[in-house]
């Protein structure tokens, strides 16, 4: 491996990605592993550790940023992430940033928007045009995360229990749940409740299971439908929140695991009554602009254009992505 590189992480809560990039834009190296959110994974450190342990020694980095979930939200938190990237980067130009803060970033290529996300959680992260950042929601699970990937799973497991008990109409997502966790419909209070106290990563597991929720949606089941058409409110009521200060007109984008669902992103856009502009890159693009910019690299449209299909043709395969150098 020859050249300067830049160094970009984007962690989240149910994964984490590390990647290389060189003055072309192209990905030489990445490497994968769990989620590193503070907040719901005590093993946040080890993962985070795991990502970087093939990547850090790398002599050629020259700048890095790291995305972290949390980051500059409560400070102890943001203190101990600081710490944690600091064998790596500290020696560097570098900078930590929220990972919607990166988001956004990849998003609108560093330009004014509004970044909508719903993945484990939820949030608004919008820049204006004088380069100010501003952000709704992404208050936690319990306090808020309306429209997210959890709040959406938490619903789910509320309808099953709600049909079975007979207090809401019967839901062929009783059934799917089931078969999803391999639970024993038979005996489901033993079940379900068994499985949420055995839950160690309690957000992302009940994140996981949103897609019930979307799947059903889109094949007409009412209680799904409902569940959904909240969620889309909820996350437009963020955009809402954030227009009174970029305007009404203000461009909009999206992110997160849970946009993957056709059905939710319609249900946004028809709630917020324009279209999304497609994100120019995934939130790892984002990390890895602003690790170029602080390398004082050319990060022109070329450039820019050079990531987005560099990090469009990474495999999926873990051992894949692994074996990426030069």
């Amino acid at each position: 491996m020859s050249g300067d590189l830049v160094l970009g992480i984007d962690g989240g809560g149910t994964k984490t990605m590390v990647a290389l990039a060189d003055r072309s834009g192209r990905i030489v190296r990445t490497t994968r592993a769990g989620g590193t959110n503070p907040i719901d994974n005590p093993s946040w450190r080890t993962e985070l550790a795991a990502a970087l342990g093939p990547i850090g020694s790398v002599p050629q980095i020259i700048a890095g940023v790291a995305a972290l979930p949390g980051y500059g939200e409560v400070d102890a938190i943001s203190a101990a992430q600081s710490d944690a990237v600091a064998p790596v980067l500290g020696g560097r130009p570098h900078a930590i940033l929220n990972d919607v803060d990166a988001a956004q970033i990849g998003a609108f290529a560093g330009q004014p928007g509004i970044l909508l996300l719903s993945g484990t959680g939820s949030m608004v992260w919008a820049r204006d045009s004088e380069g100010r950042s501003h952000r709704v929601g992404g208050w936690g699970d319990v306090v808020g995360d309306e429209g997210s990937g959890f709040w959406i799973g938490r619903r789910v497991l509320g309808q099953v229990a709600q049909s079975i008990d007979g207090r809401s109409p019967p839901t062929p997502m009783v059934e799917a749940l089931f078969a999803q966790l391999g639970l024993d419909l038979s005996h489901p209070a033993d079940g379900i409740e068994g499985w949420v106290t055995g839950l160690a990563h309690s957000r992302s597991a009940i994140a996981a299971l949103a897609p019930i929720a979307t799947r059903f949606a889109e094949a007409g089941d009412a209680a799904a439908r409902a569940i959904i058409a909240a969620a889309a409110d909820e996350l437009s009521r963020h955009v809402r929140a954030i227009e009174r200060i970029l305007g009404p007109d203000a461009p909009w984008s999206y992110a997160g695991g849970a946009f993957r669902s056709p059905v939710l992103l319609a249900a946004v856009i028809e709630r917020i009554g324009r279209p999304p502009v497609a994100p120019r890159l995934p939130p790892i693009g984002g990390a890895l602009l602003a690790a170029a910019r602080l390398a004082d690299w050319s990060t022109d449209d070329v450039w820019i254009d050079g990531l987005c299909t560099a990090l469009q043709h990474l495999p999926a395969d873990q051992s894949a992505l692994q074996q990426i150098t030069t």
